[in-house]
């Protein structure tokens, strides 16, 4: 059998005992140390990927990973339970969808957000929003609607979207003879 162990271990001095700082070999006591405490974190922590500045990208793009985008995506970009950085060089044509999406760079489409959509300073987009919340910094740019659903139901405007044709459809059929549209009309003046 191999013994490893023998070959690691210092001799022992005359004392007959071995000091604790010569019991393990310095390069296994800080391999030791350092594994340990990192095993836990690695686990806990989020990875974040990033796309560099050279890099271009047509068609889809999705992952389970939160990711920061410095180059160029033409497509789709789909994250929709992690969150999505556009950096300061990042120009993006795409429709996307994720959980959290931070403006720095350049948007081109809509976008959508089940929990916020941050565009900074510098930021631009082009398109329409849909997310619960919604912040424009000065200096940001912006084109387009903005629709703040409330997670989970129907918005208010969806509701009254809902009963103004139900209330307009009574009074429509008196609206379209000529005579009554001119005879309202000729009282108000």
């Amino acid at each position: 059998m191999w013994k490893r162990d023998e070959a690691v271990k210092p001799t022992v001095p005359a004392g007959g005992s071995v000091p604790a700082s010569t019991a393990v070999p310095p390069a296994a006591e800080a391999a030791r140390t350092h594994s340990a405490p990192s095993e836990p974190q690695r686990g806990m922590e989020k990875t974040t990927v990033n796309i560099g500045k050279s890099v271009v990208i047509k068609g889809e793009l999705s992952g389970s990973e939160d990711l920061t985008i410095e180059g160029q995506v033409d497509g789709k970009i789909e994250l929709r339970q992690n969150v999505l950085t556009i950096g300061p060089n990042g120009k993006i044509k795409a429709q996307v969808f994720a959980k959290s999406v931070v403006i720095l760079g350049e948007v081109t489409g809509n976008v959508t957000a089940s929990e916020k959509v941050d565009i900074r300073d510098n930021g631009s987009v082009d398109g329409d929003i849909a997310a619960p919340r919604v912040a424009i910094a000065e200096g940001a740019h912006f084109r387009g609607s903005i629709d703040m659903q409330r997670p989970g139901g129907p918005t208010k405007a969806a509701d009254k979207a809902e009963s103004k044709p139900a209330a307009a459809a009574p009074s429509q059929p008196a609206a379209t003879t000529p005579a009554t549209s001119g005879a309202t009309a000729g009282a108000s003046r």
